[in-house]
């Protein structure tokens, strides 16, 4: 007979199985419950998510090469800081010029963690130039073609996501873009809202270390995880003509564009200007998405106590996100708690709250911590949606009705898609 701990592990376990199945049946709902799903390409991609955790989170190797990956994001974190100690003193984590009363607000944000983003943004031109990242994102295209069936256009978008952002990975496929049926288009919307950028990635590294074991490898995972996970979604809210495109291009016929650099050195250089972009956009969201939530936080808070406590957004959302979190494997208390965390990420950005989660971990269980990670590790806010409407629009203005129309519902799937990442991992989780 099992024991107590056996049966409880084994009940989450089932708990996140009904609940990745309940997550495609709220997609399906909110799709309308269209006819002409593949649910033979549904249940694929529900079997690829599980063997990509299954290999990634069990087998030693893997995991061996998870502990390298951290070592070397505590490297790049030490780098990073040697740089903005010079320039920026003790706010970029050099040493202080009197006794700290308070160490641990020494940390400042914009001084010391986030210009990681332009290390990291230098290393990703290098890559890029390198044609690392291409080869990667070809190979991953392939996997996901076989899979699901998919045309090469979306299936080279969704690849590239895993290691580029939401407006970049479009940006692979871009001659293409105005071919796309409208299901297809909202797969590429869906994916790009359903993953983490690997430079984000590494920033996010950096806030989890001593919340979950392995966090870069985690994240990694769970952007993996997300891009069969969108598709998944896309494919059950919006099924018609999602087999295939119009002009039948195969994803081995999809190139990623050339580097814009000659050399080495120029392509370092590059990256470092892409990062100030991002770098400038991620304090800029991050100002106007707080504040513009605290203006709506004091207009609901006119209304006096609900339940004991002011209305705020994120307790509205949570109300809505709490039974997901449930679904996800989460007992019903941490689900409560999970939920606020969760409503941060899609009315702010899932920056403030993984700093939110960070900061106190200790109403989760490890098992649920990693759960947490996986449900907020994506671009799904009203924000980041913001950002790819316009960078898409750009890309390809002839689809601009297409694309605002299909906007709001690709919020919805990427969040969706996501939280199924954090029904995975609990599914896979013992």
């Amino acid at each position: 007979m099992m024991d107590g701990m056996t049966g409880g592990a084994l009940a989450g376990v089932a708990q996140s199985g009904l609940g990745l199945l309940l997550l495609v049946a709220l997609a399906w709902i909110i799709g309308r419950m269209p006819r002409g799903v593949s649910w033979r390409a549904v249940g694929i991609g529900l079997v690829v998510q599980v063997v990509i955790a299954l290999v990634l989170l069990k087998l030693p190797p893997v995991q061996l090469a998870f502990v390298w990956a951290n070592r070397a994001v505590s490297a790049l974190e030490a780098a990073t800081r040697a740089g903005t100690s010079v320039v920026f003193g003790y706010l970029g984590g050099g040493a202080p010029p009197f006794d700290a009363v308070t160490p641990a607000n020494s940390f400042v944000l914009a001084f010391q963690g986030l210009p990681l983003i332009l290390v990291i943004g230098a290393i990703a031109g290098l890559l890029y130039h390198w044609r690392v990242i291409p080869l990667f994102v070809r190979l991953f295209a392939r996997l996901l073609r076989r899979s699901f069936g998919v045309g090469g256009a979306v299936g080279v978008s969704t690849a590239a996501n895993v290691f580029v952002g939401m407006v970049e990975a479009p940006l692979f496929v871009r001659p293409y873009l105005a071919r796309l049926t409208n299901s297809e288009l909202f797969m590429v919307m869906t994916a790009g809202l359903s993953t983490l950028a690997g430079n984000m990635m590494v920033l996010y590294a950096v806030f989890l270390t001593g919340v979950i074991d392995d966090p870069i490898g985690q994240l990694l995972t769970a952007s993996l995880i997300s891009a069969p996970a969108a598709l998944v979604v896309a494919m059950v809210m919006m099924p018609a003509m999602a087999a295939t495109t119009p002009d039948g291009v195969l994803a081995e016929d999809v190139d990623a564009p050339p580097s814009e650099a000659s050399s080495s050195l120029e392509a370092a250089v590059v990256g470092v200007l892409n990062g100030i972009n991002l770098l400038i956009n991620v304090v800029a969201m991050l100002i106007a998405g707080i504040a513009l939530a605290a203006l709506a936080n004091m207009v609901l808070g006119l209304g006096g106590d609900i339940g004991g406590a002011p209305l705020t957004l994120e307790r509205m959302l949570g109300w809505i996100m709490a039974p997901i979190a449930w679904a996800m494997g989460m007992s019903w208390t941490e689900a409560l708690a999970a939920a606020p965390l969760l409503g941060t990420k899609v009315v702010v950005n899932e920056l403030v709250a993984f700093l939110n989660f960070a900061a106190d971990p200790s109403a989760f269980s490890p098992r649920s911590r990693l759960i947490l990670t996986y449900a907020l590790s994506s671009f799904a806010n009203i924000g980041s949606l913001g950002i790819m409407i316009g960078g898409m629009i750009a890309m390809v203005p002839e689809r601009r009705a297409d694309i605002v129309r299909l906007a709001p519902l690709s919020l919805v799937s990427g969040t969706i898609a996501t939280c199924m990442t954090g029904a995975v991992v609990g599914l896979v989780s013992l």
